[in-house]
């Protein structure tokens, strides 16, 4: 693995560089070829005596994350690798990139490179593209004020859904639109459904749903190669509905609606690149009616294989973010199926509702 960070980092040099702001406000790339933090260690268990780890976490996090030495600025650095080693051969890799230089979709396009160089392939199977300067930087619409935080107690849990319920209201969506939908449409209207029944909020009040989509789709025009552009190239959607009106909706009235909203995310995306978008679609009001909801199932990172095989379980841990509704999409652990989600998304008082109203619908 250390040889295979090693080759990737030189089609990938800049990544071996570290972050500098010699313009407040404008980070760039200094191309120091300092290298990646590649560390090992070694735990006095087995992954089976780690519960595989599954949550809550019998190790703490920080023992399967790379620290550098004090003294190194970690946002500096660009990536950072730890391989965990356990008694019975078993091995995690716990990473650390910066959101500045990757988005998910980068970091794992990064790794299946690292992979493929381990495995003793002579060049990456896609060919990596800075092109940062291809991207048009259109004129920014206003800021406006900053946001206020509100640190909200989020009850943590992990909850799958199976194949045959997703299955059921993708027939559904089917029979009554003529339409088809994703996974992520499915779980997506189950969850902001759950959600607004379980909180209850007056009927009148906004509820609202966040999410970030790839728009690499969107600059083949504008990028030399979108298959290997390995930077930040997503986009905020979103919809806002009333309580009563999501808690009247039926599941395939929301899937419509995320659809919807998914189709709207290409058209503001592109009016933000030919510098026509009016006001500003990152403002998200951070509150308890906000939702948001990431899915790693399809980045990449479950494809890695360092030459031991694909990982039987990839998960996030920057679970400790209390700002803002969350809900994480995973592929659950192998054999298993379907989707699991990582919930923090309501407050104690809500989660027992919340689960019933899950258990119902998913």
């Amino acid at each position: 693995m250390r040889e295979g960070f090693a080759r990737a980092l030189v089609p990938y040099y800049p990544i071996a560089g570290r972050i500098a702001e010699p313009v407040p406000g404008e980070p760039e790339i200094e191309c120091t070829g300092e290298g990646v933090w590649f560390v090992e260690a070694e735990a006095s268990c087995s992954l089976e005596e780690a519960r595989n780890l599954e949550r809550p976490l019998c190790i703490p996090k920080e023992e399967l994350l790379p620290r550098p030495p004090a003294g190194v600025r970690v946002e500096d650095t660009l990536l950072l690798a730890q391989v965990t080693k356990f008694t019975c051969g078993g091995f995690s890799v716990g990473i650390c990139f910066s959101h500045l230089v990757f988005d998910g979709q980068g970091a794992a396009q990064f790794l299946k490179a690292v992979g493929e160089m381990a495995r003793g392939l002579p060049e990456p199977s896609i060919k990596p593209i800075w092109a940062r300067d291809a991207i048009p930087n259109p004129p920014k619409p206003p800021l406006g004020p900053p946001p206020s935080f509100t640190a909200f107690n989020f009850e943590k849990s992990v909850v799958e859904i199976a194949l045959d319920s997703i299955k059921r209201v993708k027939d559904q969506v089917a029979s009554e639109t003529n339409q088809k939908c994703s996974t992520f449409d499915v779980v997506t209207a189950m969850i902001f459904k759950c959600r607004a029944l379980a909180v209850d909020f007056a009927p009148d009040a906004e509820v609202r749903l966040g999410f970030a989509a790839s728009t690499r789709h969107l600059l083949s025009n504008v990028l030399p190669s979108v298959d290997g552009y390995y930077g930040n190239c997503v986009y905020p959607g979103g919809l806002t509905k009333t309580s009563q009106e999501v808690k009247e909706a039926s599941l395939v009235e929301i899937v419509t609606a995320i659809r919807e909203a998914k189709e709207a995310l290409s058209s503001r995306f592109l009016d933000w690149l030919s510098g026509g978008a009016k006001e500003n679609h990152y403002n998200v009001s951070l509150d308890y009616g906000t939702l948001v909801v990431t899915d790693w199932s399809h980045v990449g990172f479950n494809d890695v294989d360092y030459g031991f095989g694909e990982p039987s379980y990839v998960f996030t841990l920057n679970d400790d973010v209390n700002i803002v509704p969350s809900v994480v999409y995973l592929k659950p652990p192998k054999p298993k199926q379907g989707i699991r989600l990582v919930l923090q998304c309501v407050e104690g008082r809500h989660s027992a509702v919340f689960s019933e109203e899950l258990q119902k619908h998913a």
